[in-house]
């Protein structure tokens, strides 16, 4: 049997395509296009800086998983401090410092935001003191009119 005949190779020539086309494809889908550091303990401290950082464009994606022109103006900013020498926390204190916050893609827990991390346990606890309250008034009401308030 000949397999060079043309079903067996139209068959192959079609594997061939689609293997080359899924190898080239991958690289189209990388967002951080920038060479690796050479150092993998940097490359590593990229890495998470990157997975910490948001986008304040996209807002529900780190600056690693964005491919907004912002995100990469702020992975290209990271790579430099990182080259440069700076550590992690200058790094976060930078961005912070020029961004707010909201930069951070974990909110650090400070004074400032006491009140959001407590507001749902504060609503929490003001619907039970109106809730009881309410129902102790409605008791009390009811108390007073007597038992023939309800009888016509």
């Amino acid at each position: 049997m000949n397999y060079m005949t043309l079903p067996y190779f139209s068959r192959f020539a079609r594997t061939v395509l689609v293997a080359l086309l899924v190898v080239f494809a991958v690289p189209a889908l990388a967002i951080d296009t920038e060479r690796a550091f050479d150092d993998p303990a940097l490359q590593a401290r990229y890495e998470t800086i990157g997975r910490e950082l948001r986008c304040l464009v996209c807002q529900n994606q780190t600056i690693a998983d964005s491919n907004a022109t912002l995100a990469q103006d702020l992975r290209r900013e990271v790579r430099e401090m990182i080259a440069a020498g700076k550590t992690d926390d200058e790094i976060r204190t930078f961005m912070v410092d020029r961004y707010g916050d909201f930069v951070l893609y974990k909110p650090r827990m400070t004074p400032i935001n006491y009140l959001l991390w407590a507001a749902p346990v504060l609503l929490l606890l003001l619907g039970t003191f109106v809730g009881i309250r309410f129902i102790r008034k409605q008791a009390a009401q009811a108390d007073a009119d007597g038992p023939e308030a309800g009888q016509s």
